[in-house]
């Protein structure tokens, strides 16, 4: 499948995402979209102190694999720039972080995940937000204008991932922290095994192995990189779904078990000499 088409069908999935958190359902990485949606992926990666006072389909709309604003360092007066925004979760919380002298943006290619957005950000009644249409790839930031880039399971899903990365640090000032949650793989197994896992968890669907993401980070002119595990997925948490999409568990599912893991992923761009 061409990058084109690809893109496109990653557009059409978040965006019938999007329509579903915003009329009440909590859409799914798997197979299934219900409201009692509750894939190993996404489910419980915030607690509910964290989410007081974020507007409900907010919360409903995060497909991402980890909680970046619990794990990066953001400081009060941070300009942030969340890569692949969805409804707006991260982006409201990283506001919290960083107070009314910071500024925190979304960005989103998706037209629906926009609108809800911002329509959160309205119901959350904050001033220092702000959420962008663009592409991983084409940031439409400039140079050296963010301190800290966050992402949540959105960067598996580029189809160009060193331009990706390289459009990161270009837009983070020197010394700015690159700090994502993201889906890896770990270790070999069957082709056919990464392929049938990567359609079942759909959400995370071109998954780089921890040290393929270590080289393109460190080609885009990352440094100080560190790939930390924080959750490593079991055949036996998914037997369901497998069977739902049609994957023997006991068998092609067996073959990646262990070797899926939810990652929190950091690096520095290096500041500039002299």
């Amino acid at each position: 499948m061409a990058n084109a088409e690809l893109k496109e069908q990653v557009r059409k999935k978040y965006a019938e995402m999007a329509l579903q958190a915003s009329v009440g359902r909590k859409p799914c990485c798997g197979s299934a979209s219900d409201s009692s949606c509750s894939d190993p992926i996404s489910s419980g990666l915030y607690d509910h102190v964290e989410t007081a006072g974020i507007p409900e389909a907010a919360v409903r709309a995060s497909l991402g694999c980890g909680n970046p604003t619990a794990l990066a360092a953001l400081n009060p007066g941070d300009i942030v720039l969340d890569l692949g925004s969805g409804g707006g979760i991260d982006v409201l919380l990283s506001a919290r972080r960083i107070g009314p002298t910071g500024k925190a943006y979304g960005l989103d290619m998706t037209d629906e995940m926009l609108a809800l957005a911002n329509e959160n950000k309205k119901k959350a009644g904050v001033g220092n937000v702000e959420f962008l249409k663009g592409e991983l790839e084409h940031i439409p930031l400039p140079d050296n204008s963010v301190d800290a880039v966050i992402s949540n399971c959105v960067i598996n899903l580029s189809t160009d991932k060193d331009r990706a990365l390289r459009e990161a640090w270009r837009v983070l000032k020197p010394g700015g922290r690159f700090a994502v949650s993201d889906v890896v793989t770990r270790g070999e197994m069957a082709p056919e095994a990464r392929e049938s896992i990567l359609l079942w968890i759909g959400c995370v669907a071109g998954a780089l192995d921890e040290d393929d993401y270590r080289r393109k980070l460190a080609s885009a002119g990352f440094e100080q990189i560190t790939v930390e595990p924080t959750r490593i997925y079991r055949v036996e948490e998914a037997r369901e779904l497998f069977s739902t999409a049609g994957i023997d568990p006991d068998t092609l599912g067996l073959q990646a078990d262990g070797k899926f893991l939810s990652a929190f992923i950091r690096a520095v761009k290096p500041r500039a000499e002299g």
